[in-house]
C-alpha cells in the first residue's frame, strides 16, 4: 500500500539505461523502483560516511 507521506520522484531516462536498470534489478531480485531506492540509500550512506550525517531542518 502506498504511503501518502512519501514523495514522488519522476525521472526521464534513455531507453538503454532503462533496460540496463531493469536487468540489474531483476538479477538482484528487486523491482526497478526498489533498485533505485537501494542505490539512493547507498549513495547517501557513502556521502554521510565521508562528510558526516546530513541534518535536515524540521518541517
Amino acid at each position: 500500500m502506498r504511503n501518502k507521506n512519501n514523495k514522488h520522484l519522476g525521472i526521464e531516462v534513455e531507453p538503454e539505461l532503462h533496460g540496463k536498470l531493469h536487468y540489474i534489478a531483476k538479477y538482484e531480485g528487486r523491482s526497478a523502483n526498489g533498485q533505485i531506492l537501494y542505490l539512493i540509500r547507498q549513495c547517501i550512506r557513502d556521502f554521510e560516511a565521508e562528510h558526516g550525517k546530513i541534518e535536515l531542518p524540521k518541517e
